[in-house]
């Protein structure tokens, strides 16, 4: 990854075209930029000419933003720190980790303590929870001042003082069964884990924002028949009113949409189509994310996937599978937990997690969450990584590949058969 910064300039918004970049981000964290010396000169010469008129090259206004949000609404938006948006927005991914000091459930090392966050993995930090969302979850720009707005307007935010959102009564009581040398403030930790499905009446519900639907939709499907899923299993998803295309930022994507129990949409994810966008939508809720229904309702059976690109991929090679197929939208097990505590009947889990080690780790801790867990110990838990690659779509790829080979080579046997 590569930073350039700059103080001079408060924002710059380059057009993906002119400067190759995947991805419109602020100035001071210009990222993933493929042309480095080009881009090099052409901020230099805006910094020794700033008003200078780049017409379509660059969208540029001293003191000001990107078209779309005002510069006070930026302004608004930065002075909202992490712990206070999380605390009013998402309480269920927040997990204490120390006397002032938390942790969030999606992304385990990153560290939100006395008005700053610090994500270790990714080596960078913030304080606003506007840098959160682009830099974490690589949200747009006015996307993300958007979302912390509509956020800021409510009572819960403005009234929650810094740093003072507590887990549930109890949590920090008692350890949880299975820890060998477990501080109360993991043991706690588990206890808000399986605290995030649940629905609290002072928990406000979300917004959430759909990206329109267009009116024929052709890439979407042609995408996903690439990627080895069938037409068909495609048509039931639409049918069901889970996935659609759409735009974003001008750019073709498949949205894959989560319903609650009375089937009101409360989640949606859009993955690119001719681009590497993957990205949840402003106001979407993890406890309802994406799912594939299944011809019983009452099936006791269910696997549980990373994306919802995977579990359409499992669909394809296993047809036969009687259950729930449950996408976590990424590597939290928050959407298992509030499904799990709607389904109360189900008495097998299949982890169909990522082969690689971040995938199988994170396997390991559900299967022993959901053990020490006195609601779910009676499940069932099995982990089943593909077979072969690291993920049920290019385990679907390389299945079809080998399948199509093999059609080729008993073609030409027969062929030879002929001829003798």
């Amino acid at each position: 990854m590569i930073n350039v910064r700059f103080e001079e300039c408060p924002l710059v918004f380059c057009e993906v075209v002119f400067l190759q970049f995947t991805k419109a981000v602020e100035s001071h964290a210009l990222q993933t930029v493929h042309d480095i010396p080009r881009l090099f000169n052409f901020v230099q010469k805006m910094k020794a000419n700033p008003d200078g008129n780049y017409k379509k090259l660059v969208h540029y206004e001293r003191g000001n933003t990107m078209p779309g949000v005002s510069k006070e609404q930026v302004e608004l938006a930065r002075s909202v720190d992490l712990l206070t948006y999380l605390q009013a927005n998402e309480p269920w991914e927040l997990r204490r980790s120390g006397p002032n000091e938390y942790r969030t459930v999606t992304h385990g090392s990153l560290v939100i303590s006395r008005g700053l966050w610090f994500w270790n993995r990714g080596g960078f930090g913030g304080k606003s929870a506007l840098d959160y969302l682009v830099k974490v979850r690589g949200m747009g720009f006015i996307n993300a001042v958007e979302t912390v707005l509509s956020c800021r307007a409510s009572p819960m935010l403005s009234a929650l003082p810094e740093e003072k959102a507590k887990p549930p009564p109890g949590t920090h009581d008692r350890a949880v069964a299975g820890g060998n040398d477990q501080t109360v403030s993991e043991a706690s930790e588990q206890s808000v884990i399986r605290w995030a499905g649940r629905e609290t009446s002072n928990q406000p519900q979300k917004t959430l924002i759909l990206p329109p639907p267009i009116k024929f939709s052709s890439l979407m499907p042609s995408y996903l028949q690439k990627r080895g899923i069938s037409a068909d299993i495609i048509s039931k998803c639409i049918s069901a009113d889970v996935l659609y295309e759409s735009r974003y930022n001008g750019s073709p994507v498949c949205v894959f949409v989560g319903h609650d129990e009375h089937g009101k949409a409360r989640f949606a994810c859009m993955r690119g189509i001719n681009a590497d966008l993957k990205q949840d939508c402003a106001g979407s809720d993890k406890r309802y994310s994406f799912r594939y229904p299944p011809e019983n309702v009452d099936t006791v059976n269910l696997a549980v996937f990373e994306a919802p690109v995977d579990l359409l991929s499992h669909v394809r090679l296993f047809s036969e599978f009687d259950g729930y197929r449950l996408s976590l939208g990424g590597t939290s097990d928050t959407a298992l937990m509030a499904f799990l505590e709607r389904n109360s009947q189900i008495k097998s889990i299949s982890l169909c997690l990522d082969a690689d080690e971040a995938g199988q780790e994170t396997a390991a801790k559900i299967k022993n969450v959901l053990a020490a867990d006195k609601r779910f110990a009676h499940i069932k838990v099995s982990i089943d990584p593909p077979e072969y690659g690291k993920d049920y779509n290019i385990m679907l790829l390389q299945a079809k590949a080998l399948e199509k080979q093999q059609r080729h080579h008993a073609g030409h046997r027969k062929e030879a058969g002929f001829l003798l």
